[in-house]
């Protein structure tokens, strides 16, 4: 080994040492019972159309299922989508692939209370091939939001859990 890259070696190890107390994850210890004690006290609103449907199951999965007892906050999403085809067959005229869009735009709020503790957007998008079959397009549509709601709910579930560890 060179002296350079030993140098360069020895100087990444002191950073790594240097900076291993900075980072300390958001769901260790008391203070990540205390979190997931919060984000159990979510109550998810109802979330119109088929997306909204299987967002909110997704969402109330991650959030350990919603306690009925002992709900603090109420989580208000709307969502926006839509369907883009950006490939189209010449010769038939038919698009080949298909693009879900997701927006969802979340407030969080404590129950009595419109102010909010949180909000933000989450956005996603999944592409599934399309075919000459009409039942297939349907089925591969209803997959493409069933994946897109699990990531909308994994990007939620992750700002909730840091906005709220921000909170005193």
């Amino acid at each position: 080994m060179s002296l350079s890259k030993f140098a360069r070696a020895i100087a990444i190890l002191c950073i790594a040492v240097s900076t291993s107390g900075c980072v300390r994850p958001l769901l260790a210890g008391s203070e990540g019972k205390r979190l997931l004690d919060e984000m159990s006290a979510i109550r998810i609103e109802p979330i119109p159309d088929r997306i909204g449907h299987y967002l909110g199951n997704e969402l109330n999965f991650l959030l350990n299922g919603s306690r009925a007892e002992d709900q603090k906050y109420r989580l208000v999403i709307v969502l926006s989508q839509r369907i883009q085809t950006p490939i189209v067959d010449t010769v038939s005229g038919r698009a080949t692939s298909a693009t879900v869009l997701v927006d969802a735009e979340y407030r969080l709020k404590p129950i009595g209370s419109n102010n909010d503790i949180a909000s933000g957007v989450a956005f996603t998008l999944m592409s599934y091939d399309r075919t000459s079959q009409r039942y297939s397009n349907i089925r591969a549509g209803k997959e493409a939001e069933v994946k897109a709601a699990k990531s909308l709910s994994e990007q939620i579930r992750m700002k909730l859990i840091s906005d709220l560890s921000a909170r005193p």
